[in-house]
């Protein structure tokens, strides 16, 4: 009888459960949004794109605009994507909450709406809310403050994922 048992419960489980294998399913746009860890946002054709920065530990706001403005990794560089947060100058970008400020010594050459800024603000409010856990990088506002001129800001990254 045991036998039995044994033998009818190998049948169903080799029988499987009768879904049948089919091709892809088509189920619209890959999800979007801001996710979790630490990501640079560098100028594409299309847009600002995110790369996962995965070989590093972030430890000051200062630190990340030096990775942003060396440019993609070589693989990101050669799927278009590039920097043009290159030769700001001298910076000191510090955070509290959800509001980081950048101060600038050199005049701020973008207009406040262009993918240079786009990539500050975006990569900026990443690692605010990862050096601040309890900070949701959607909610933090960056603001640059060039010498002498108006500030550009507060902006927040969906200002610039948006369009």
């Amino acid at each position: 009888m045991r036998r039995g048992w044994v033998l009818g419960a190998l049948v169903l489980a080799l029988a499987g459960c009768g879904v049948r294998p089919t091709g892809p399913i088509a189920a619209g746009e890959p999800a979007s949004g801001l996710t979790r860890g630490m990501r640079l946002y560098f100028a594409s054709d299309g847009g600002l794109r995110a790369v996962p920065l995965l070989d590093r530990k972030i430890t000051d706001l200062n630190m990340v605009m030096k990775l942003l403005a060396a440019g993609p990794p070589p693989a990101e560089r050669r799927d278009g994507l590039t920097t043009l947060v290159q030769g700001l100058g001298g910076y000191t970008a510090t955070g509290s909450g959800t509001r980081v400020t950048v101060r600038l010594e050199d005049p701020y050459a973008g207009n406040g709406r262009d993918q240079a800024t786009g990539q500050l603000v975006c990569t900026l409010a990443r690692a605010q809310s990862v050096l601040e856990a309890e900070v949701r990088a959607e909610d933090v506002e960056v603001t640059l403050r060039p010498p002498g001129g108006p500030a550009v800001g507060p902006h927040r990254c969906a200002d610039f994922l948006t369009r």
